[in-house]
């Protein structure tokens, strides 16, 4: 049985870069083993099963290379990037059912917004712990560093600058062990460049050593700074992927109440279809 695997890349920036996802329209009923199989055959940070939903309009699986994951950013706006190409979108509001809950996707134009679950705030994780995972001189100390969550839970990590950012040497084996000790999926570190704010991701617990683009984690990003820092932007813009020679931008918007507490937190970007490959499913061990 010949599955058509479709390609994505999503939160892409001038309609380059951007972090690629396969697609499947599971309409065969795969079973888990050969979901995982084709994730790790494609290599990709994520790739998303959408199938039929009895309480949404899509039911959507995520899977990396090592393991099914509950919620992924890049993969959803991916996989609706591809219902765009195949011009299979004739509303502006979908829902998706996902392992997080279900969830609303947004459509702008040619961007493309996920809803994620409000923000979780978690422990505030001593910089000592992160000394073997890479040089925490360049740690910003006016920002505690903490675990947060919009639907996977990260260690949201302040760096003094964009030069130190991307001069991080990462021990990826460290970073693998603080992120089982914590359970989170990894680290998100970020830094400021005037009105800029530029991350790098890293979850090689996960099979993914550094990321092009992260949905939750960026919107866990926002909430954070919303909340603990007073940063209000009506729209925040993170970037990110450059180390890695894939430029993205993800934007992310907040709603909240009168009482200035966030109610729903939206994770959106552009994605654009870059090719189709047709995987045989028998030939899968």
């Amino acid at each position: 049985m010949k599955i058509p695997v479709y390609v994505a890349s999503a939160f892409s920036k001038n309609h380059k870069g951007g972090n690629k996802a396969g697609v499947v329209f599971d309409e065969n009923g795969l079973t888990t083993t050969q979901k995982m199989a084709i994730a790790k055959q494609l290599g990709y940070a994520e790739t998303a099963f959408m199938s039929e939903s009895e309480i949404a309009d899509y039911k959507i699986e995520y899977f990396t290379p090592k393991e099914e994951v509950d919620l992924c950013g890049h993969a959803t706006i991916g996989s609706f990037a591809i219902l765009m190409h195949l011009n299979k979108l004739f509303r502006n509001r979908y829902t998706i059912e996902t392992n997080s809950g279900v969830l609303t996707i947004t459509i702008k134009g040619d961007v493309i917004f996920m809803e994620q679950n409000r923000p979780m705030f978690y422990d505030v994780v001593p910089p000592n712990e992160l000394i073997d995972c890479f040089d925490i001189k360049t740690l910003d100390r006016e920002y505690p560093t903490q675990i947060v969550s919009t639907g996977l839970k990260d260690i949201l990590i302040p760096i003094k600058s964009e030069v130190q950012l991307h001069a991080l040497q990462p021990d990826f084996e460290k970073i693998k062990e603080i992120s089982k000790h914590f359970n989170v999926v990894g680290m998100h570190l970020y830094t400021f460049d005037d009105d800029r704010m530029i991350c790098r991701n890293f979850a090689p617990l996960y099979d993914i050593n550094e990321e092009a683009a992260t949905g939750t984690s960026n919107g866990a990003l926002a909430c954070y700074l919303y909340e603990q820092h007073d940063l209000e932007r009506e729209v925040y813009v993170f970037e990110q992927g450059y180390s890695l020679h894939s430029p993205s931008e993800i934007l992310v918007r907040l709603a909240t109440n009168s009482r200035n507490e966030i109610e729903k937190v939206y994770v959106g970007g552009k994605g654009y279809y870059c090719e189709t490959k047709d995987l045989s499913v028998e030939n899968i061990e």
